[in-house]
């Protein structure tokens, strides 16, 4: 049975860069950090650095809700990152837009004002 997101994995080629960008991402440090995997805690959800592999999209896009869409969008532009998909409303005020950490990796941004955190188990 799918519970929900737990976790996202992001392939970096520099994990120094990686943990500059993140760190400013998730507005933390990371939990785990080892040369190997550097794990950050998101709002209850696990995103991950792997330094090997070869980042990029892949076909499939971990989105992370933010209060704002437009305004997470432009601090992650001021941080590096690059408008791969741009805003876009997809129906009952949900707002959806990715971008592309300096690594070219997806990371879907996801306003939805019907989600709640007490809904998540």
């Amino acid at each position: 049975m799918i519970k929900g997101l737990r976790t996202a994995i992001y392939h970096v080629p520099d994990l120094a860069a990686a943990k500059k960008f993140y760190n400013l991402f998730a507005e933390c440090a990371p939990h785990f950090d080892q040369p190997f995997y550097v794990g950050y805690e998101v709002g209850g959800f696990e995103l991950g650095l792997i330094p090997d592999g070869t980042p990029g999209p892949g076909g499939s896009v971990a989105y992370w809700g933010v209060t704002d869409v437009a305004d997470e969008v432009q601090r992650l532009q001021l941080m590096g990152a690059k408008l791969r998909e741009p805003i876009a409303e997809v129906g009952e005020g949900i707002k959806v837009a990715v971008v592309a950490d300096p690594f070219g990796n997806s990371i879907g941004l996801i306003q939805n004002p019907h989600f709640s955190v007490s809904k998540v188990h």
